[in-house]
């Protein structure tokens, strides 16, 4: 007897049954709701290196209920804020997607581009239209996302709204055809929108912008969520590897940001674990005044977590804020959760969480230790690069940045008497003697250079020849193109920036986890394949099918 056979016909007559009952039902079986939540500069060991500290109820009920992708990786470089929330909600990457950085230059013009930046709309919610902090839009995004599929399936009846501190963490996930997308306004402490969405804020967000909430949490002042000495996993509060806020020289627990706001503004909440409290404030609201869940279809609810970022950036990975800023989290991701199975009811929403992109140890601390790291000073790096060129080619100023790991051409000074070919040749001989950096590539003909296979790949996914530099730059492990030896940075493509949680949880996900290596542009087509519609239009990634079968 053939027992293979024997075994598989019932299993294919079981699955055959499956698809025969969904294929009888009058209507096509969708979540109410999906829930993206990208966690700003999480590296994926946060969900482990704090877990016996995490309630039931936050991180550990993802963890628990859901399906974790354990050996998520991003495939790109640099990796960046904004590459890292387009490439999740395209499927792809900067090449195709045209998000090739916070800011990049574009070469046809030698001009600086902020990734979000739009100067053909206007400000909405500031006291000023043309307030720069408002004059945002995806127009600079190339490709579709997860988003506007959703709304092209569903002929635009599905709502889409994004929030975010930063607006490039709102703006960028909602897509191009979203309802809204909101942001924060350091200056003003209100949430704030652009007429590419809309020309005035909902009356519940203006209510809510007059209630002052960035005040009055910041009023509350920040110590410690437990006691400072149960903080094992950190080192000492007082140390020489953080950054400051203006006002004081040293930053220790307790904190008094009541004061500090004086100083900094209302901005400052960016840089304490009330930013996270404060746009998950925002995210409920969305989904009360605009009915979300609530719809005949899948209605998509993009929230960004910024504050992480810019505490990891300040005070670096070891420190107790960072710490005591994922043990707040849990507590406003329990709440969250709790608000979505009253609202919208447990097991009809889906909630994935991710990161934009980790973040690396702070250089010095490092040294400290015996670990080989080190930083060093763009500005520096780039006058010595054209003092040598100048040398050679009788020119001044020929390399007008090292943005984003890569020599951008000032080509207004390059003449036809210089050959391109000889200035990139001397270009990689002069940095691939600078101190720290492990290999200097020309973009165009990465395929040739003998560098590791996983790098060539990342730096061919990361090259957008109209927004990205001719020359690449790879550093060693640990080393930082950042003059400043406080706090911490990310941007290359070692494991501790490349590492990303992946968690899925809720409507047709099965328990369970997997370490099989998956792509952060995995993540878009996994919710389409979830949600049955089309992938975004430059999706490179795959459906995680481990989620359900």
């Amino acid at each position: 007897m053939n027992v293979k056979r024997f075994l598989t016909f019932p299993l294919l007559l079981a699955t055959f049954s499956i698809f025969a009952q969904s294929g009888n039902q009058s209507q096509l079986n969708r979540p109410k709701l999906v829930v993206g939540i990208v966690v700003d500069q999480m590296r994926w060991d946060y969900l482990y290196r704090y877990y016996d500290r995490y309630s039931n109820t936050g991180f550990k009920r993802m963890l628990n209920e859901g399906f974790t992708c354990e050996n998520t990786m991003l495939n790109y470089v640099p990796s960046y804020t904004a590459i890292g929330h387009s490439t999740i909600y395209t499927g792809s990457v900067p090449a195709i997607h045209g998000i090739a950085g916070n800011n990049f230059i574009v070469q046809a013009t030698g001009q600086s581009l902020y990734c979000t930046q739009d100067d053909n709309v206007q400000s909405v919610g500031t006291k000023d239209k043309n307030a720069t902090a408002g004059k945002m839009s995806p127009f600079n995004l190339k490709a579709s996302t997860v988003t506007d599929e959703l709304k092209l399936a569903t002929n635009f009846r599905s709502k889409v709204v994004g929030v975010s501190i930063k607006d490039r963490g709102s703006i960028l996930p909602a897509g191009h055809a979203a309802n809204a997308a909101y942001w924060f306004d350091g200056e003003s402490g209100n949430w704030i929108t652009s007429t590419w969405y809309m020309t005035d804020l909902p009356k519940w967000l203006k209510d809510f912008n007059n209630k002052d909430m960035a005040k009055k949490y910041l009023d509350q002042n920040w110590n410690t969520l437990y006691p400072i000495d149960t903080y094992v996993q950190s080192t000492n509060d007082d140390n020489i590897y953080e950054e400051t806020y203006k006002g004081i020289d040293k930053v220790k627990f307790p904190i008094k940001t009541s004061d500090l706001v004086k100083k900094n503004g209302l901005g400052l909440i960016r840089s304490t674990p009330y930013g996270n409290t404060l746009t998950l404030d925002v995210a409920k609201l969305v989904i009360e005044n605009e009915q979300m869940g609530n719809n005949q279809v899948t209605d998509f609810l993009a929230v960004s977590l910024s504050s992480p970022d810019y505490i990891g950036h300040q005070f670096g990975p070891n420190s107790v804020k960072v710490e005591d800023n994922y043990l707040r989290l849990d507590k406003d991701l329990s709440d969250f959760f709790a608000y979505l199975d009253q609202k919208v009811g447990k097991g009809n929403y889906i909630v994935f969480l991710t990161a934009d992109h980790g973040g690396a140890h702070n250089g010095q601390f490092l040294k400290d230790n015996k670990i080989p790291a080190g930083n060093w000073n763009t500005k520096t790096i780039n006058e010595g690069l054209n003092k040598f060129l100048s040398g050679k080619f009788g020119a001044d100023n020929l390399v007008l940045s090292l943005n984003n790991y890569q020599v951008n051409y000032n080509y207004k000074q390059i003449s036809s008497s210089i050959d391109m070919d000889d200035l990139r040749e001397a270009t990689i001989q002069y940095m691939q003697k600078v101190e720290g950096v492990a290999y200097v590539v020309e973009t165009a003909k990465v395929s040739e250079a003998t560098i590791p296979a996983v790098i060539k790949e990342k730096i061919v996914n990361g090259y957008n020849r109209d927004l990205c530099g001719e020359i690449q730059i790879i550093l060693k492990p640990g080393w930082y193109s950042d003059s400043d030896l406080k706090g911490a940075t990310h941007g290359t493509w070692n494991p501790y920036d490349a590492h990303i949680p992946l968690v899925f949880m809720g409507w047709g996900i099965k328990h369970g986890s997997s370490n099989t290596e998956v792509y952060m542009t995995d993540i878009a087509p996994t919710v389409a394949a979830l949600l049955h519609i089309q992938m975004p239009n430059g999706a490179i990634g795959k459906p995680i099918v481990d989620l359900w079968k």
